[in-house]
């Protein structure tokens, strides 16, 4: 797919503008942060243009967040082409395509698996976890195991064109671990955050995590708080970026408990960023993204570089957004 830009907002910190669809509804905006009425989905890169295309689905009809997040990133997780996500996702270092996801409700009830092979959908095992077990979190094996038993779709990785990739790899990095070149297109975690017509939110996110990563390596985004956040008193945030950074400073709920604590999703997604550039000292290739959604239906994203940007579905609107980033270092 083309990038394709429908909405950019680049306006001036402290600037206030409304601008309205051509369906006359309105987004009042303030530093790329805005807000929207009615049922919405947000996706973080412009693989989340199909993803919110699915999702929007069951929104349009008045279905529930939660199946429309799982509906809508089960679509990236199928797609061969990217190389982040899914069956077509590249291998670590060993040539393993290990797949990590989690979802989460919002009444809080959440769902995990992490280091799964072979399985086409872990996102709906992570489902399964959540509604099936008293557990959170399933990982390795055991999380292969619980999905064979329960019928999930099984999937042969690496695709051949990710495997040759890894070979030629291989041949140029044999004791070489390089820290990952993150701000590119088609490159990492798909985050999906919903709100349907009852107001109720959800969250999905799922990943192949970082190409050729150590055998074994979990990144952010199938850790709860880490990767993805969902708090109905609140709203809800999701990451993006190098893994082992968000980790750190609990990201996702970060970004929440600062909503909760009165900052917007713009504030809050901006101080989750200028704690990870305050806590590391090299900042070579440490993209970092956080996109957030509060229960006033203001929408905010930010990244410690530019070039961060998400797809947003409503009513009246389908567009990417590119985020703020940081300019202080």
């Amino acid at each position: 797919m083309k990038r394709r830009t429908f909405f950019k907002l680049g306006m001036t910190a402290g600037a206030l503008s409304v601008i309205k669809s051509a369906s006359g509804t309105s987004f009042l905006t303030t530093e790329n942060e805005f807000t929207v009425e009615g049922p919405v989905v947000l996706s973080t890169w412009i693989h989340g243009l199909d993803a919110n295309k699915a999702a929007w689905e069951i929104l349009s009809k008045g279905g529930n967040a939660l199946d429309a997040v799982e509906k809508g990133v089960r679509v990236t997780e199928s797609d061969l082409s990217n190389r982040s996500v899914g069956i077509g996702g590249r291998p670590d270092r060993d040539g393993h395509v290990t797949l990590d996801a989690c979802i989460m409700d919002n009444d809080g009830r959440c769902g995990s698996v992490g280091f799964l092979e072979g399985i086409a959908h872990p996102i709906s095992v992570a489902r399964a976890v959540m509604e099936r077990t008293q557990h959170v979190m399933l990982v390795g094996e055991g999380a292969k195991k619980f999905a064979l038993d329960y019928g999930f779709s099984t999937i042969k990785t690496p695709i051949p064109e990710v495997k040759k990739d890894w070979k030629e790899w291989k041949k140029e990095n044999k004791d070489v671990f390089k820290r990952p070149e993150i701000n590119h297109e088609n490159h990492d975690t798909i985050g999906m955050i919903a709100r349907d017509a009852k107001g109720q939110f959800a969250g999905a996110c799922t990943t192949s995590g970082w190409a050729y990563k150590m055998h074994g390596r979990l990144g952010d985004s199938p850790i709860i708080g880490a990767g993805l956040f969902v708090d109905s008193e609140v709203g809800a945030a999701t990451a993006s970026g190098l893994g082992e950074a968000i980790i750190r400073i609990a990201g996702s709920n970060t970004v929440v408990e600062l909503m909760r604590h009165g900052y917007s999703p713009l504030e809050a997604c901006k101080e989750a960023v200028q704690r990870i550039i305050r806590k590391n000292k090299d900042l070579t290739n440490l993209q970092c993204c956080f996109l957030a959604m509060d229960n006033k239906g203001r929408i905010g994203a930010y990244s410690v570089y530019n070039g961060f940007n998400f797809a947003l579905r409503t009513n009246d609107e389908e567009r990417m957004v590119d985020a703020g980033f940081d300019r202080s270092w």
